[in-house]
């Protein structure tokens, strides 16, 4: 196995030739994925991948310089790309991984078909008019916890995050899944999350885009997804019946639904010189 696919715990599923990759979100890993991919396994090749500190990925591969941005992570996504000699790509992005894809879009174009963005968030603090769901202060007082409460943090976050009180057992997987994050790892990766802005860099994705919004997300609000809407050329917004922020776990039906038609869509296409 080749350093980048072991660094990032690669595995390659399907009997598709397109190749759909999917990456997880924050505190999570490749095995969120489990209820979607059947549904595309006989149509797509399908890459699955953790990112560092998370999963089986290699977590002596961390480095603070190279994961001190999202940057960071979007060259991790490309490494696996050329790796495996990857072109028209479906990506498939889950909540930070949503900006960590359109990232990789905008760096090399040419290489990605569509973009799925699930409960994606460009700014998590409020600033002015935009709102992002966060006052500066709560973020900061999320940040402290996690850094002087690991578990606490998660035991606590998981089920709100997760956002389906009357379902337990999936506020407790993604408990057990945070818990199961490298700590220092999990806290720096928090910092680079909810202290990053990329709404400048939204106007620049030429990439076709699906944006799924959940219902009663308190990680990212309806507003942020309509914003995301708003300033992502020619994107497409599709408001779910699922509530919370991991539509993947709680809602597959739905959310393979939402996919699966606009994947269904004619290209795009292509644009014509000026």
């Amino acid at each position: 196995m080749s350093a980048i696919r072991r660094r990032n715990n690669v595995k390659v599923i399907g009997q598709g030739e397109q190749p759909m990759v999917l990456a997880h979100g924050y505190g999570c890993d490749q095995n969120m994925w489990r209820f979607i991919t059947p549904a595309f396994e006989d149509r797509y090749r399908i890459v699955l991948f953790d990112h560092v500190g998370h999963g089986q990925s290699d977590a002596g591969s961390f480095d603070l310089e190279r994961y001190g941005s999202l940057d960071g992570y979007a060259d991790d996504v490309l490494a696996i790309c050329r790796e495996l000699g990857l072109t028209n790509v479906i990506f498939v992005g889950h909540s930070v991984s949503a900006m960590i894809g359109v990232l990789a879009a905008i760096r090399e174009p040419e290489r990605f078909d569509r973009l799925i963005l699930i409960g994606p968030s460009p700014r998590y603090i409020d600033e002015g008019d935009y709102v992002g769901g966060f006052k500066p202060e709560d973020i900061e007082g999320l940040l402290d916890f996690l850094d002087s409460n690991h578990l606490g943090w998660s035991s606590t976050m998981a089920p709100a995050i997760m956002g389906n009180p009357d379902r337990p057992e999936l506020g407790e997987e993604l408990t057990n899944s945070f818990c199961r994050t490298d700590p220092e790892i999990a806290k720096h990766f928090a910092r680079v999350t909810f202290l990053s802005d990329n709404r400048a860099d939204l106007p620049s994705v030429r990439t076709k885009a699906l944006i799924l919004q959940c219902s009663q997300d308190v990680i990212a609000p309806e507003a942020v997804g309509r914003y995301m809407h708003q300033n992502l050329p020619g994107s497409e917004f599709v408001r779910l019946s699922a509530t919370g922020h991991c539509p993947n776990l709680s809602a597959p039906e739905e959310t393979i639904a939402a996919m699966t038609a606009f994947l269904d869509e004619p290209a795009p296409p292509p644009a014509s010189a000026s």
